[in-house]
């Protein structure tokens, strides 16, 4: 978070303060002094770092510590509690105090006007993973955390907590570290110290309050850095890429022309003068993270990818994921409700509105590509196509906003991947409204900045007013498609929408993807004799078919490697992410007899559901489509 709420003088001398030993006797719950708290990686403990709290003197009977259970950004739970051992509580006197362990997240002290400090070991995240990723009960890869000899990834909710009354008071947060770590971090650096033997650097950094602790993360180690601005946005890219295979470098260029092309996007939406961008790439191995995806914060975002993937294929997920999390700058960031605003960590209420959170930034996400000339017409209107048959294929008679309240509950939880499907698709026809409404003048852009400029990141909307205003601030259309689609249960025919701008979903020849076609694999895997083959649809993928490619056979090589059923996912992630002119050799074999296929690949196509323009489009229908898609 870039708020920059003290000036210099008061910074050193709220450092002074939190730097006193000596406790302040009158201190209590409403002390404006710094919690002090530190992480001791110089003494790692068979793979968890040494944790101290100082909260400074209490004046009450009992406190409760709390490690989240779930975070901003996320809409399961991560329980961090779960990840810390040995927790202790030390009075004045250097003696071991009772403490009750509450829940698997909470500590409950008595007689706490004693209490000294905590301290406690954690666990890192990544290497305990067992599924990964969204809806596990177990933190998302890009949230959680990661110690190991050439790399830490500090989400510092993993490491530090709070107490129930003091979370909005300041902390001092201490790092000790390797000296020749790389450093990088999103929260304000106040000073550093080098340790007597030179071995270690202990960085000292300031948080205005908890919220600033969980949005602002960290990463050390033998990391890559780029610094360059898009406008006057100074990036900051950390890449830890344990073999060495990408580096900041060869990523530079792709996320400068994304973010210039976001940047002009969105116009004169407040943006932030600095964005930290961390990529952390899997090298597969069993104690590597394995949920793959990005987690959003104020001014940065933490990014897990696969270090497998070949340069192109890496800067295509970095342009799908990173464009989204930066979107986040506008919502939840900027608008949001007071359950966000108000974030109980440990017991937290969900807004309705997640198909704004969500859904809108994975819409502006795939728009701007296209807005800015990165994609071609294609290829945005086959996304807007899978994220349709993808939607359909959870549940579409689902209530949007009573979804959205209940995420944590079954059945909603389940549904949650629909936010980025449908929730995107709400976004579209919104849009599309609006642009008929206004003759082509106004869309979701223009209302996200009026609702922007209305509230910001510092006053929240009250979640039950937020459609009515929006109704009042747009047109009475609005309210009829939210009323059936988003708060009612009725699927939405998208149809409808498509013929505002002279375009419908029809069958015939459409782009598609040479593994996946209408969201289906061309390939299956035998699992006896560990071989991935390809299936009978091989023969309706008009590169593989000119290729000569037939059911059944089998993919022994793709580019040098081998594929069976244990890497399969790699490396057919890679052919995922192929681009027409890419130089490729692929070996096969049939009936026993191998087959060579060497040439450079053509757009492929193939029969299925697309959307294309109707025949009878008038020209206000096709000034209407302009207008949504390059206005």
């Amino acid at each position: 978070m870039n708020t920059r709420i003290l000036s210099a003088l008061l910074m050193v001398g709220v450092l002074l303060a939190s730097c006193n030993p000596t406790k302040n006797a009158t201190n209590d719950l409403a002390t404006s002094l710094p919690i002090e708290t530190s992480i001791d990686f110089a003494n790692i403990n068979n793979d968890r770092a040494p944790v101290t709290i100082n909260p400074g003197r209490f004046t009450v009977k009992t406190v409760t510590y709390r490690l989240p259970r779930v975070i901003p950004g996320t809409y399961s739970v991560s329980d961090f509690g779960k990840y810390v051992d040995d927790f202790k509580a030390i009075d004045y006197k250097g003696n071991e105090m009772e403490v009750s362990k509450v829940d698997i997240n909470s500590w409950t002290i008595t007689n706490a006007k004693q209490l000294d400090k905590i301290t406690y070991l954690v666990n890192d995240t990544f290497d305990i993973e067992i599924i990964g990723g969204i809806g596990q009960d177990e933190p998302f890869s890009p949230g959680g955390t990661n110690i190991e000899p050439n790399n830490y990834v500090l989400n510092l909710h993993g490491f530090i907590g709070y107490f129930d009354s003091l979370k909005n008071n300041q902390y001092k947060l201490d790092v000790t570290a390797p000296a020749d770590f790389v450093r990088t971090s999103a929260l304000q650096k106040m000073s550093s110290k080098t340790s007597e033997d030179g071995k270690n650097i202990t960085a000292s950094y300031f948080a205005p309050r908890y919220f600033d602790i969980t949005d602002n993360p960290m990463m050390y180690g033998n990391l890559d850095v780029e610094e360059f601005h898009v406008g006057d946005i100074k990036i900051v890219l950390s890449v830890y890429s344990p073999n060495k295979v990408h580096t900041a470098a060869s990523l530079k260029e792709t996320i400068f022309k994304m973010m210039q092309a976001q940047k002009q996007f969105l116009g004169d939406i407040n943006a932030t003068p600095r964005y930290d961008i961390y990529l952390y790439l899997s090298d597969g191995k069993e104690e590597s993270p394995k949920g793959f995806g990005a987690l959003e914060h104020h001014t940065s975002t933490v990014v897990v990818l696969q270090e497998a993937m070949d340069e192109a294929a890496l800067a295509s997920s970095m342009i799908d994921v990173v464009s989204h999390e930066f979107f986040h700058i506008v919502t939840p960031l900027s608008v949001h409700s007071e359950d966000i605003h108000y974030f109980d960590y440990n017991n937290p209420t969900f807004s309705k509105h997640l198909w704004m959170y969500e859904g809108v930034t994975e819409y502006f996400a795939s728009l701007f590509q296209l807005n800015q000339g990165l994609v071609e017409e294609a290829e945005f209107f086959n996304k807007i196509m899978s994220k349709i048959e993808r939607s359909k294929s959870l549940n579409d008679a689902m209530s949007f906003t009573i979804m959205s309240e209940n995420v944590l509950k079954p059945p909603y939880k389940d549904q949650y991947l629909n936010v980025y499907q449908k929730g995107a698709l709400i976004g579209m026809c919104i849009d599309i409204l609006m642009r008929e409404e206004s003759n082509g003048n106004r869309g979701i852009l223009s209302l996200m900045k009026e609702l922007s400029n209305k509230y910001g990141k510092n006053k929240p909307f009250e979640d039950d007013k937020l459609i009515d205003e929006i109704v009042s601030m747009t047109y009475p259309s609005l309210a009829d498609f939210f009323n059936t689609h988003v708060i009612g249960d009725i699927p939405i025919n998208y149809n409808d929408f498509f013929a505002k701008v002279g375009l419908e979903i029809a069958e015939g020849e459409i782009e598609t993807n040479y593994i996946l076609m209408n969201g289906v694999p061309i390939v299956s895997g035998d699992g006896q004799k560990g071989t991935i083959f390809f299936t009978e649809a091989v023969l309706e993928n008009s590169f593989w078919a000119e290729q000569g490619a037939q059911p059944n056979d089998v993919i022994k090589t793709i580019d040098g490697t081998n594929v069976s059923i244990q890497n399969a996912n790699q490396v057919l992630q890679q052919v995922f992410h192929w681009k027409s002119g890419k130089d490729v050799e692929v070996i096969l074999e049939r009936d026993g007899e191998e087959i060579i296929i060497k040439t450079a690949t053509t757009k492929t196509y193939t029969t299925g559901k697309g959307i294309f323009e109707k025949a009878d489009t008038t020209d206000a229908q096709k000034a209407l489509r302009k207008a949504w898609l390059k206005g």
